[in-house]
């Protein structure tokens, strides 16, 4: 027993020298390791690692190059696990592989979410095979656990390869400026700045990119309030500080080619919210808000980009998010502004029928609660696309200044009134057909939207119509038997 418990104590010193080497590495480099990494996202004191003393080989000097374990965010329960650089280069390995297999099962099990920290050199090359069955291992591990705990992935600095795929299959990707570097070939096989954070985020390959490693870690701790511990835990609600029957004034969303993220500021608690994947297709925004106490997904046209015209990236944009949404059982808000369908041949070569239709599944798909609102135009299938009633919304409305047609103004005289135009000026008979046809009252006398409201209404209609939805099941509630009448 006393040589067990030196060999324990030598260990234990053993990985205490290696910690303290990776520090120093780091610092020269003028990094953090990833020791320091786990230790600052998460609340103090409350790491617990896990597999701590695996090696690759038992006579091995170096211990595995990934950290595991467990700790807390504002006392919430949540698994880590970091690739460290200056551990091996983070070289990843079959027994890398098993310990964040093995953290997996641990978080699925308890229900909690995972944050992966990215950075390695790559797989080991003498292990052949062997780490090619090890990455499919992780993302066999990773794609379990899709959609039942929240994934984030913090790119701390390589993410190559197989590894980028991992990656890029959890639900949200963090990375920081001019430090994080994503790709699947090597950046010097390839043009312009391939590879960079900005050009992941260009691309939709992370959701956010920070300046440094701080408000990263700052942005994964707000990232991990927002959204649930499981599937079955429900929304996520908060203490509320804002008042629920707060007025706001969007009135400026009558003039057009306004900044959507206007609005979104307006109805959110207290103006605040994270917007993810803003550098890709600006077109369409969205973000996470907590509205009048409940954590909200939101989903918006973006006018002051070409119209807030749909366009292939925006639709994939737009169903992954709801698609992610209603994963956890987070509502969706959706602010519809849009001309309609962008037009280009490079869009229908994607294509765009196929973008589509994914927003289509997306929308149609979710059971979780669902509020519209159209703030301008809805033209053509954008109206039907954006969360109509149609497609699935639980609740719709439309300002007392929106738009909604088959066709825009515009469109609809060249097709249906070209010969009014010479006795009127276009823009006279635009409006005119306008007022008659793409009225929000149309819409509302058939049934497609269930309230015209006032811009000042907007946060006090949503906060109501989610807490009215706040029970809403998936599923009719099964009865024991009907009451019968006496």
């Amino acid at each position: 027993m006393e040589n067990k418990i030196k060999s324990a104590a030598a260990l234990r010193k053993a990985l205490e020298r290696k910690d303290a080497d990776s520090v120093k590495a780091a610092a020269t480099a003028k990094n953090f390791s990833a020791r320091q990494i786990i230790t600052s996202v998460l609340d103090e004191g409350t790491f617990a690692e896990i597999g701590a003393y695996v090696k690759r080989t038992p006579d091995s000097e170096e211990f595995e190059g990934v950290i595991c374990g467990y700790g807390a965010i504002d006392s919430r329960l949540v698994f880590v696990f970091a690739q460290d650089f200056y551990r091996m280069k983070g070289a990843f390995d079959d027994s890398q592989a098993k310990k964040i297999c093995a953290l997996y099962e641990l978080a699925v099990k308890n229900g909690a979410p995972v944050i992966g920290i990215f950075n390695s050199a790559g797989a080991v090359i003498s292990e052949g095979v062997d780490a090619l069955g090890a990455y499919g291992k992780v993302m066999s591990a990773v794609a379990k656990a899709s959609g039942v705990i929240p994934q984030i992935a913090y790119i701390d600095g390589i993410c190559a390869g197989s590894a980028a795929v991992i990656a890029s299959m959890f639900d949200i990707a963090v990375s920081v400026k001019d430090k994080s570097s994503v790709y699947v070939n090597p950046p010097s096989l390839l043009k312009g700045n391939a590879g960079t954070s900005e050009y992941a985020s260009a691309n939709g390959l992370v959701s956010k990119v920070y300046k440094g490693v701080g408000e990263a870690l700052g942005g994964i701790r707000t990232l991990v309030n927002y959204l649930p511990q499981n599937n079955m835990e429900g929304t996520v609600t908060e203490m509320m500080t804002d008042d629920l029957n707060r007025l706001v004034d969007v009135s400026f969303v009558a003039d057009g080619n306004y900044d959507v993220k206007k609005v979104i500021t307006a109805i959110a608690d207290n103006c605040n919210y994270i917007e993810l994947s803003e550098d890709y297709a600006p077109e369409a925004v969205c973000a996470l808000a907590t509205i009048g106490g409940s954590v909200a997904g939101v989903v918006a046209n973006q006018p002051s980009v070409n119209g807030g015209r749909l366009t292939p990236f925006g639709a994939r944009k737009i169903a992954k998010f709801v698609s992610m949404c209603d994963s956890f059982a987070i509502p969706v808000v959706t602010l519809v502004d849009s001309e309609g369908f962008a037009v280009g041949d490079e869009y229908e070569n994607m294509p765009f029928a196929a973008e589509l239709s994914k927003l289509a599944y997306a929308y149609s798909g979710a059971t979780t609660a669902k509020v519209t609102v159209v703030l301008g135009n809805a033209f053509g299938g954008a109206f039907t696309l954006m969360g109509s009633k149609s497609i699935g919304a639980d609740v719709a409305f439309a300002l007392d200044s929106a738009k909604i047609s088959i066709m825009s103004p515009r469109s609809a005289v060249a097709f249906l009134c070209n010969e009014r135009v010479a006795k009127k000026t276009r823009e006279e008979v635009e409006a005119s057909w306008a007022a008659e046809n793409a009225a929000p009252v149309m819409a509302a006398v058939h049934g497609e939207i269930d309230d015209i409201i006032a811009n000042t209404e907007l946060r006090q209609r949503i906060c109501a119509a989610l807490s009215m939805l706040a029970s809403k099941c998936g599923c009719t509630p099964e009865r024991k038997h009907p009451n019968m009448p006496l």
